[in-house]
């Protein structure tokens, strides 16, 4: 935890120098660079803040305490540039705005939009912002359809999933009944087999006691 608040404090202190100090009196392409340099170095006291936030939760609970104060202040410390770095981002796009060379004249009695350039670049704007405002309609209207029949494919999804279940059933239920019916046909033929043992054994004591009988009167 030491070690990373140690290197948050020098990246914070750079930052620091950056949009306290130097960038102020830059102008142009440098003060551009300057806050640049600056968001990639609090981009790096932010991993630095993780990697504290993960290292505190492995401190004793007796000194715990501090270990968290200290990382409240860092953590405050570092929303405190972030936002002087967004305010200074805004200001600069601002004096670029006013400092561009397409901005001539100012808004009179005659001319309550500005010069000509102004009043077309304002045009301009509306008929993009308007064109944005129907392609944005026509996106909710193609994603309201889409869901639409997002929502149709479900059900018929659903509905042969039914389908298919109830055929899954009934098929269940013929393989069922044909088991049974092969059991069945499986007891009739034994019967069968078992019939003609019987009737034959019946026609073997027939044909016996008529050879006895034939015999009886014959050598009788």
């Amino acid at each position: 935890f030491d070690s990373y608040e140690q290197d948050f404090r020098q990246t914070i202190e750079s930052v620091r120098a950056k949009l306290d100090g130097d960038t102020r009196d830059e102008r142009g392409e440098q003060r551009k660079a300057a806050l640049r340099r600056a968001d990639m170095e609090l981009e790096e006291a932010d991993e630095m803040m993780s990697q504290m936030e993960i290292e505190i939760q492995g401190i004793p609970q007796s000194i715990k305490p501090q270990y968290q104060t200290r990382l409240r202040a860092a953590k405050a410390d570092l929303t405190r540039y972030k936002k002087l770095s967004k305010d200074l981002h805004s200001q600069f796009s601002r004096t670029e705005l006013l400092a561009s060379p397409g901005r001539v004249g100012t808004p009179t009695s005659d001319q309550p939009y500005g010069s000509t350039s102004d009043r077309t670049r304002l045009l301009a704007g509306t008929a993009t912002l308007e064109d944005g405002t129907r392609r944005l309609q026509e996106s909710q209207r193609i994603a309201l359809e889409t869901e639409d029949q997002g929502a149709e494919i479900l059900m018929n999804l659903r509905s042969q999933r039914e389908q298919i279940e109830n055929a899954r059933d009934t098929l269940h239920t013929a393989d069922t009944s044909i088991d049974r019916a092969a059991g069945t046909l499986k007891k009739m033929i034994r019967r069968m087999k078992q019939q003609r043992v019987v009737t034959a054994a019946i026609i073997i004591v027939l044909v016996l006691l008529i050879a006895i009988i034939i015999y009886e009167k014959l050598f009788g």
